[in-house]
């Protein structure tokens, strides 16, 4: 398979007054088309770091990262959100979900952003919520759906543009048990029809639904190995 993100040496430190955090200490890693990556560690272990700068959410310091073949390194502020729009899908803890707007609105939303040929944005925000079992919950607003439904609008928004990477960050962290298996089975879909995941999670039973699994600790990868017990029912 082709290489879908490529890291190289990369280096990220935060300065915060007199204190300096080095976030990732020249972090190499390669991520190939169609994989599934989980990716966790304590706090300050540098994981959501990490994933901003896979997430062109944040420019590190030096090194070079190669997205679907874009350097990213350099590029401005336009460029980044493009490839943002274009390249990655995006999936947080807490939704991020407009809450004036319904459910089909929140999925339009990084369509507006788009560049290309014409498309119906209605028809393709339908499309995606049939995808995640919302085709008939397109009309409510947020505080009209549960938290497992909330996340799965969020997940319909994250490939209506059709990425080729998923980035999600604790998708599961503010659900129930049963909910986030829920969530993962729809992961576990995506990553089977071709999208590349890379999740951030402190969570093992999470982390268990992915191929691979990236421990860090003190903004270095101190593991990278294939999931030897994938989850229950896969």
């Amino acid at each position: 398979m082709d290489t879908l993100i490529k890291l190289s040496s990369i280096v990220k430190t935060y300065h915060m007054g007199d204190v300096t955090v080095n976030a990732l200490r020249g972090v190499d890693v390669s991520i190939d088309e169609g994989e599934f990556v989980a990716v966790m560690g304590a706090s300050g272990s540098g994981k959501s770091t990490l994933m901003n700068v896979i997430g062109c959410l944040d420019v590190p310091d030096s090194g070079s990262y190669v997205l679907d073949g874009h350097e990213v390194r350099g590029l401005g502020r336009n460029d980044l959100a493009d490839l943002r729009n274009t390249k990655i899908g995006f999936v947080f803890q807490n939704f991020s979900l407009l809450a004036r707007t319904t459910a089909l609105e929140n999925v339009e939303l990084p369509m507006h952003y788009r560049h290309g040929p014409k498309i119906d944005y209605h028809a393709a925000a339908k499309n995606a919520l049939t995808k995640v079992g919302l085709g008939d919950r397109l009309d409510h607003m947020p505080n009209q759906l549960s938290g497992g439904q909330q996340q799965r609008v969020a997940i319909a928004r994250s490939i209506v543009n059709d990425p080729p990477l998923i980035l999600a960050d604790e998708p599961t962290g503010a659900l129930d048990t049963q909910t986030s298996i829920e969530v993962m089975q729809l992961f576990i879909g995506l990553n089977n029809s071709g999208k590349t995941i890379v999740l951030v999670t402190h969570e093992p039973d999470i982390a268990g639904y992915a191929k691979r699994l990236i421990k860090m600790r003190d903004g270095e990868i101190i593991s990278d190995e294939p999931v030897k017990s994938r989850a229950v029912g896969l």
